[in-house]
């Protein structure tokens, strides 16, 4: 493929997906300031968007086989977890932003269990182990198997957490 072509594309599937977490908190501010046809809207939209998004993986041929795609989701989570949040970690304890520092540092703590959990079912990929998940909706922490009942990265009650079982 060109590399412009490439190069192309990659910005094209970088700006739906930015579009589409937008556009989802839009509909969620929306929704919550009783716009609910904005709200629909806006998710209608984003759903679009992320179509397109998919397209442009697609065409960059960027999803392999499911071995292939824990260990680069793997690497990928390793990479931002010690590399991109330890330096916005260090950015923002040198600016003093307490807020930007609480964000960052637990997003690498969560990036670094989301690595974690990718080795896991990378080692147990042939055994085909099934488990349910708990997302905490405010750090984005991901529990394996047992619902905590408090989020060990930001302390969220069990009630900030949603269960994925299937």
């Amino acid at each position: 493929m060109d590399d412009k072509i490439r190069n192309a594309l990659q910005q094209a599937y970088l700006g739906e997906a930015k579009a589409v977490l937008r556009l989802k908190m839009y509909a969620d501010r929306a929704e919550q300031e009783g716009y609910k046809q904005i709200a629909r809207l806006f998710r209608v939209i984003a759903f679009s968007e992320e179509i397109h998004g998919m397209r442009a993986l697609r065409v960059l041929r960027e999803i392999k086989s499911t071995e292939e795609n824990l260990a680069a989701s793997f690497e990928s989570e390793k990479t931002v977890a010690e590399i991109a949040y330890d330096q916005f970690v260090k950015m923002a304890e040198q600016a003093g932003d307490k807020a930007a520092l609480l964000h960052f540092s637990q997003s690498r703590d969560v990036e670094e269990t989301h690595a974690k959990l990718y080795k896991q079912a990378m080692n147990h990929f042939m055994e085909e182990r099934e488990t349910v998940y708990h997302v905490c909706k405010v750090c984005g922490y991901v529990a394996d198997g047992v619902l905590p009942d408090e989020c060990p990265v930001c302390a969220a009650p069990r009630e900030q957490f949603t269960t994925f079982d299937s």
